[in-house]
């Protein structure tokens, strides 16, 4: 059988939103079962809708595995440029949402361990009492995970660490990086920890405790390694690898173990009364907090009042 060309005319004949919003749900889930129970429709239906969109593609999108379905190279393709194509959907919804209704839509901020225990709460709830009717969604997660869902447009504004200069994830994709402030580390301990002394004034004393350290793919653990490097000690043997605030909060409130956090999270907790800072002099520069956005597209108005309320909130040192 002869494959013809696709072209943008028979392209616009055979594709409808709604199978692609089918397809991007298979994708997210792998299951065919899984994407039919959150589109409310039954599984012969988003079945029958994949090879519907299989027929005007003229390809398999979807091979089945003993864990659901996963996408064949044609698959990949498509949900690149799906992933893109909605999110471009979404921009024009809330654009006429804008003109019918006023100041409306949604704003998706991705963050880091850097923001995400008082700079973002701040900034959100300054951001709210000027737009109430927007909705804003967070997702946390490493920049190996944020970074390319900024790049594609499914997060509009990802605020935290800047990746380092040196890193490849700084130059791998569009995005525009904007400083706002620069950070420290300290080292914390849960309050009620009575093996780690006050007193405690050097790395060389930690070197035998239990760690909490940065997940290997996060840039913090450039900056944490380079710490222990300087100060001429290996990495603690006794290690859990998490970027969790929730987890590693809860670790430290529970056993004796030490982490390292950006100033700007640990102030919070301190404040609160359920961590404590250690005096360490080893400690070098966390790095710059800040926020970065797509270089190639052109800022929601709520996404633009969302970095005003950011950058008030860390000018007036409302994050130390």
């Amino acid at each position: 059988m002869q494959i013809r060309p696709l072209t943008l005319i028979r392209l616009s004949r055979n594709l409808k939103l709604s199978q692609l919003l089918v397809f991007e749900r298979v994708i997210e889930t792998g299951s065919i079962l899984h994407a039919a129970h959150d589109m409310g429709l039954t599984q012969p239906a988003v079945t029958k809708i994949i090879q519907e969109l299989e027929a005007g593609v003229d390809g398999a999108l979807f091979a089945r595995s003993n864990r659901g379905v996963v996408p064949t190279e044609l698959g990949l393709v498509l949900a690149r440029r799906v992933k893109s194509l909605l999110a471009e959907f979404r921009y024009m919804t809330e654009e006429l949402d804008r003109f019918r209704f006023g100041t409306a839509g949604r704003i998706v901020v991705g963050t880091m361990i850097a923001a995400s225990a008082h700079l973002l709460p701040s900034t959100i709830a300054r951001f709210k009492e000027r737009a109430p009717n927007v909705t804003v969604t967070v997702q946390e997660g490493p920049t190996a995970l944020l970074f390319p869902a900024l790049a594609t447009g499914e997060i509009d504004i990802v605020v935290g660490r800047l990746p380092e200069i040196e890193l490849p994830i700084s130059e791998a994709f569009p995005l525009t990086h904007q400083a706002l402030f620069e950070d420290v580390l300290e080292v914390v301990v849960g309050s009620s920890n009575e093996v780690v002394r006050q007193s405690v004034t050097s790395l060389h004393e930690l070197d035998r405790h239990p760690w909490i350290l940065p997940t290997q793919d996060s840039p913090l653990r450039f900056s944490v390694e380079r710490m222990f490097r300087n100060a001429g000690i290996a990495l603690p043997r006794d290690l859990v690898e998490s970027m969790s605030v929730l987890t590693n909060l809860g670790l430290l409130l529970t056993t004796n173990r030490v982490a390292v956090m950006p100033r700007v999270a640990a102030t919070q907790f301190v404040r609160a009364g359920l961590l404590r800072t250690l005096s360490i002099p080893e400690l070098g520069a966390f790095g710059t907090v800040g926020y970065s956005v797509r270089t190639n597209k052109e800022l929601t108005p709520a996404c633009e009042v969302f970095i005003e309320c950011l950058r008030e909130v860390a000018g007036r040192n409302e994050v130390g």
